[in-house]
């Protein structure tokens, strides 16, 4: 999952941009990085790191220009070296930068095919790398030298997506055109854009979510639709094209549960009335399975959950207590490498007020369970703080398959649900209770949202993948993203770092 922005304005778009990446954060935390454009030239600043450590006021005075992209990174595939921070550049045709959110799963494919038929050098595992020199390759091949029209870019686009498979929300620059922004044919990773007028002309701003519109005084025009192009030129004239045949509408569900703000608009859903809506069908299940839960107070797992929580309590009329406070200055424990670093992480980051659960019968509401070790930290907090008994619920379905669209879930046997019911689950978190959320409610609850939301990719949950998944894919994936091979790959790295600014 990662987080993308582009802007073309009047003025200079630099901390635009940064602020953008800002509020982006919670997307990516692994790498950041903005690449803008002035007078012929390209200006980039990109490393390891949180935004606020990226970008100094040094480096903020370089990225000159009107228009400019931006990216926040966290990794599924590849490394985490700085390497493979974004946004990544092409030189031909026209000088291209590109910042990517998703997964190609066709993309050991792709790369024989750059390598054999098209003649590009790859320089980074990175599948982002891949889908910037399809791209590439599929303008180029339009011999419109300089750009002809629009239409050269929508070309290109349609090539991209006949020979892409997976997931992909993307934002372009192309060297003194414009930029370009597209989605995959089944929109699965969220893209939206906006304008906001000055005293020079309409601006425009693509982004991962509608939140950073707000921030930067942009009003939401709507999503990029599926399979969709928009190409904005240096000039600020607009033009869209459908470039996808046959497209399935399946944005992530998860979005919803765990990545999205909550004061973000997503295909039309509120994701905070979203997760309102189920807090408001969990409660209803626990009503109807647990009878007599002799629940003394609700607390959320901070911050995701807190919606759902407050719903929980109201309904089943029990106290709702903030158990546990929250240090923002420690990253989101379920997307940090390795899980020894995310089982140090949880307690660093949250810390129990002992008051709340002594002899008291809680209820913990989680928004998620992936791997285990922050769920099974944070009862063991409630332990510690003698409460009598910890019951836990999770706001989504149990996770028992690898996300393959952007999402870090790891090998199956890193899913504390795989092969697991839910006694075994609850066992394994030292839980007294355990409780999840049905996938139809949790359907039901974003969806009232939008009804002409009719599919959502709910591959993590079902295992049913919206694009197909070829023999060996998995096998592939368990050996390049389980923690173990992530580190030792991490560990052996050797590159120079040639990214820092140009």
């Amino acid at each position: 999952m990662c987080g993308i922005a582009g802007i073309v304005a009047n003025h200079a778009v630099n901390q635009d941009l940064y602020n953008a990446l800002l509020v982006l954060q919670h997307r990516g935390q692994d790498a950041a990085g903005i690449v803008t454009y002035n007078d012929g030239r390209l200006f980039q600043r990109k490393a390891n790191g949180l935004v606020r450590d990226v970008f100094q006021e040094r480096h903020m005075e370089r990225l000159q220009g009107n228009m400019g992209i931006a990216h926040v990174r966290y990794p599924t595939a590849g490394s985490s070296s700085s390497a493979e921070a974004q946004p990544f550049y092409v030189n031909s045709p026209f000088g291209i930068s590109l910042g990517h959110n998703g997964n190609l799963v066709n993309a050991k494919q792709l790369k024989k095919e750059l390598f054999l038929e098209d003649r590009r050098h790859l320089n980074t595992e990175s599948d982002s790398e891949i889908l910037l020199n399809v791209f590439a390759h599929e303008l180029a091949k339009q011999q419109s030298l300089p750009l002809r029209s629009d239409d050269d870019i929508f070309t290109a686009v349609k090539d991209v997506h006949r020979r892409c498979k997976g997931a992909y929300a993307v934002v372009a620059m192309v060297t003194g055109r414009g930029i370009v922004a597209f989605r995959d044919p089944n929109g699965i990773r969220p893209l939206v854009y906006g304008v906001r007028e000055s005293k020079q002309g309409m601006e425009y701003m693509v982004t991962s979510e509608s939140t950073a519109l707000d921030v930067l005084g942009f009003n939401l025009v709507r999503d990029i639709a599926p399979g969709e192009a928009i190409f904005i030129d240096v000039n600020g004239k607009i033009s869209t094209q459908q470039c996808a045949i046959g497209a399935v509408h399946s944005p992530c569900i998860f979005e919803y549960v765990y990545f999205a703000r909550p004061d973000s608009v997503i295909e039309d859903v509120f994701v905070q009335k979203a997760r309102m809506r189920m807090g408001q069908s969990l409660a209803k299940k626990i009503i109807k399975e647990w009878p007599e839960p002799n629940i003394d107070v609700v607390m959320p797992i901070p911050d995701t959950s807190r919606t759902a929580a407050i719903e929980i309590a109201y309904l089943l009329g029990v106290k709702y207590r903030e158990g546990f406070i929250k240090n923002r200055y420690i990253g989101r424990t379920f997307i940090m490498p390795g899980n020894k670093i995310r089982k140090k992480s949880v307690r660093q980051k949250l810390n129990p007020i002992g008051l709340e659960f002594r002899d008291k019968n809680v209820l913990l509401i989680d928004d998620s369970i992936v791997r285990g070790t922050t769920s099974r930290e944070i009862v063991q907090m409630a332990i510690d703080e003698v409460a009598k008994k910890v019951f836990f619920a999770s706001a989504s379905p149990p996770i028992r398959y690898q996300n393959i669209y952007g999402i870090d879930m790891p090998a199956r046997e890193e899913l504390i649900a795989f092969n697991k019911d839910i006694d075994e689950i609850c066992t394994e978190i030292q839980a007294d209770r355990l409780i999840y959320q049905n996938l139809n409610d949790l359907i039901w609850a974003v969806q009232q949202g939008n009804l002409r939301l009719e599919k959502f990719d709910t591959s993590v949950f079902s295992g049913e993948y919206i694009t197909g998944v070829e023999d060996g894919y998995f096998e592939s994936l368990e050996a390049s993203r389980s923690d173990a091979s992530k580190q030792e790959r991490d560990k052996e790295y050797v590159g120079i770092d040639l990214h820092n600014s140009v």
